[in-house]
């Protein structure tokens, strides 16, 4: 499969949960002119904690070189769980390997677009840094839980993946709310800036909509869902599940 750009966020690479021979799989079935990454491709935070480092995720990292080296034009934004880059932007590996904090991406369809992973818009990582972090310990958490409920439920012959980090997302009055207003703030933030829409991460929540005439795409993440924006030649985007496919 072939496109125009592909958007990816929080991989997660270095955490146990990371889909890294899944989205292994994507990179190698997928070609782009441009390859950008949206924060939170690799766990500094989890890494501190406890190393955990998997050869597929070596291979993740190896891929995307080169893919660089080979012309795909690769963009690095950074997240809060890879914010140990941040000291060193901007960052220049090769002519085609890019690292900064956001980015303009100027569309096919002739709008502009400000490419930000999300965090510098979210209250509690920007000013709580340490309820942030134990959020992070619950989410691992949550993610464990749901590997051996989605064991059990296999053993009754359900086969069907079921996610209650994304039940909590979607049905928790709390959760709901602030995803929305975490859409809202970043969508005024890029109308007051003259963009025509935000392309981010953070949330683990992929959307594509329009929020007050903004246009609001969410790469959503590869440690449960497995999805990625992609901008087709026509100027056209859409939400990739690679687990759908």
């Amino acid at each position: 499969m072939n496109y125009k750009s592909i958007f990816v966020s929080d991989i997660h690479l270095g955490t146990r949960f990371s889909q890294a021979e899944v989205f292994l799989d994507f990179l190698k079935d997928t070609e782009s002119e441009n390859l950008i990454f949206v924060g939170d491709i690799i766990d500094g935070w989890a890494i501190k904690r406890k190393f955990k480092w998997a050869q597929s995720h070596s291979d993740v990292i190896q891929k995307i070189l080169r893919k660089a080296r080979k012309g795909t034009k690769v963009h690095y934004i950074t997240g809060n769980h890879d914010e140990f880059l941040r000291d060193f932007i901007p960052l220049f590996l090769g002519d085609n390997f890019e690292i900064s904090n956001e980015m303009d991406y100027h569309a096919q369809n002739g709008k502009r677009y400000l490419v930000t992973h999300g965090d510098f818009f979210d209250s509690i990582t920007m000013t709580k840094k340490w309820l942030a972090i134990l959020g992070d310990i619950g989410y691992d958490f949550t993610l464990y839980l749901n590997h051996h409920l989605n064991n059990i439920r296999r053993l009754f012959g359900i086969k069907k993946h079921w996610s209650l980090s994304k039940y909590v997302k979607d049905n928790v009055k709390s959760s709901v709310s602030f995803i929305t207003n975490f859409e809202d703030i970043l969508s005024e933030h890029a109308k007051r800036q003259s963009y025509d829409g935000v392309i981010c991460g953070h949330i683990h929540k992929a959307e594509i909509k329009s929020i007050d005439r903004v246009e609001y795409l969410n790469c959503g993440d590869w440690v449960e869902s497995c999805t990625a924006i992609v901008e087709h030649h026509d100027g056209r985007f859409e939400i990739i599940h690679w687990l759908d496919r």
